[in-house]
């Protein structure tokens, strides 16, 4: 496992590093814009931005707070911002004045991204976002400073929802190359969506074409080929019971904040796609697969009672074009392992490489059961969410009720959270600075669940973030976990030799 950057917080000093939301956009408000084209000015290739001076104001317009951004409103805390982190990283330096211009115009061209919360009352029914048509602030910064103090900000310190955009873009020069650096505030948008706009403002910074790739062609599930029609997956485990929960692993308990490792990892290898079938597995089941792995070594190592594991994992059905709805887009499922993490679970716990076959088994299974989950068509939150966000209460009361229910739910929360990205469909070309080398993103590691793991996939390699809760994990014991996950995630890759004929 290679980690070329150094997980964040409080490791001790000699201590050897580790490797290591469905109304997102808005109706009525376009998300479009086409991009011109030819040299500027001053004969450089491909579109420019426009000059970033403010235009005049016209009347506010406000839409109400769909039911993710309302629920994590609600929930907000000082001590675990509700931070996503997006770090994209670049052979030479951008330009500030074009930069800056060119984050301008690519907020206008996807303007549901520029929004401030409305000042409102416990007694008002909704949360509003007022559409601000032009920027209250500058998103880009030249910091200075290291990528460790960047990544340390992104972390703890959330962009305000008092002004827009809720977003911050620093650049930062690490070890002779060049970082961009994106915090996000998560009560407003999510990861992609926030990309959508990074990959418009590369366009209208370096010229280059940075139109999405088209999404790889699924093969039916079935044999008999009918689309969207998929086999139900076994009985799997009842969500009345309690899963298991990451061990607690800290001197310090009761801290606040995060800690996050960075790492790089090659990305698990497949078996080979027969003619006409589809692929037994996916890479996301593999990650799946390894983060159970993780989690019940993890807790098998600490002593800890067996339990089933829960993995909430967001599933994104947005286009990546212009038109891609901006704002927290994803729904959530929760991925279960039923009764084969009880019949494999010595086997895949003891001590030595785990079981190849009964990985297969394990990947198998996994696959056909988030086929379902992403086939089904259910709220962002599922039914609960829409009920517990409708409009009949005051937003006082409801944010109290939901606060409540959070509180007293958490021990039935999943274990952990797997956000898979996936492919970065866009080139991100920044011209003369260059094309994205690598880019990685991490997701909240709030309480009770207390970790996500969050991987992206470029040039061929896996990008890992793992992000914890300083309640739950320390960073020493966030490292060893990192190290741990890269492991299990090695024992998923297909090895022909050893796996021929398995599972037909």
């Amino acid at each position: 496992m290679t980690a070329p950057h150094r997980g964040i917080g409080d490791r001790a000093a000699g201590e050897p590093e580790t490797p290591g939301s469905r109304d997102g956009g808005l109706s009525g408000v376009p998300d479009d814009g086409a991009h011109g084209g030819g040299k500027g000015g001053d004969g450089h290739d491909g579109p420019r931005p426009s000059p970033a001076a403010p235009a005049p104001r016209g009347p506010e317009r406000r839409i109400p707070f769909p039911t993710v951004d309302e629920i994590t409103r609600h929930c907000l805390t000082d001590d675990e911002p509700e931070t996503v982190h997006v770090e994209i990283h670049l052979p030479s330096r951008p330009e500030p004045d074009r930069l800056r211009a060119a984050f301008a115009e690519a907020m206008r061209r996807h303007p549901r991204i520029l929004m401030r919360e409305a000042p409102t009352r416990w007694w008002r029914s909704r949360y509003e976002w007022v559409l601000t048509g032009e920027p209250d602030r500058d998103p880009v910064s030249y910091p200075g400073g290291t990528l460790e103090e960047a990544r340390k900000r992104a972390i703890a310190d959330c962009p305000s929802l008092d002004a827009s955009p809720p977003f911050r873009a620093e650049v930062i020069e690490h070890e002779g190359r060049w970082v961009l650096l994106v915090t996000i505030n998560h009560t407003a948008l999510d990861g992609p969506a926030c990309l959508r706009v990074v990959a418009t403002a590369a366009e209208l910074y370096g010229g280059a074409d940075n139109s999405p790739a088209p999404p790889p062609v699924r093969k039916p599930a079935r044999a008999d080929g009918t689309e969207g029609k998929h086999a139900d997956p076994e009985p799997s485990t009842s969500h009345w019971t309690r899963p298991a929960r990451v061990a607690a692993d800290t001197l310090h308990p009761g801290a606040p904040g995060n800690g996050m490792l960075i790492a790089d990892l090659p990305v698990p290898a497949r078996p080979p796609r027969e003619p006409g079938k589809p692929s037994p597995y996916t890479v996301n089941d593999q990650l799946l697969v390894a983060t159970w792995i993780m989690v019940a070594r993890w807790n098998r190592l600490h002593e800890e009672p067996q339990r089933p594991v829960r993995i909430t994992m967001p599933v994104d059905d947005r286009p990546r074009t212009m038109e891609m709805p901006i704002g927290n887009g994803t729904r959530l499922v929760e991925v279960t392992f039923g009764a084969e993490e009880r019949e494999l679970h010595d086997t895949l716990t003891a001590p030595g490489a785990p079981d190849r076959a009964a990985i297969a088994r394990m990947l198998r299974v996994t696959s056909a059961r988030t086929r379902a989950l992403k086939a089904a068509n259910r709220p962002q939150l599922g039914f609960s969410g829409d009920l517990l966000t409708a409009p009949v209460l005051p937003i006082g009361l409801r944010a109290w009720g939901i606060r409540t229910l959070r509180n007293s739910a958490g021990p039935w929360a999943s274990s952990t959270l797997l956000s898979n990205i996936g492919r970065i469909p866009y080139p991100l070309d920044f011209g003369d600075a260059g094309r994205a080398e690598a880019v990685w993103f991490s997701a909240p590691g709030r309480m009770p669940r207390g970790l996500s793991v969050t991987t992206v996939s470029t040039g061929g390699r896996l990008q890992l973030a793992l992000r914890w809760s300083h309640a739950r994990l320390d960073d020493a014991a966030g490292n060893r976990l990192g190290a741990l996950f890269s492991r299990a995630l090695d024992s998923t890759a297909y090895i022909p030799d050893e796996q021929e004929g398995e599972g037909r």
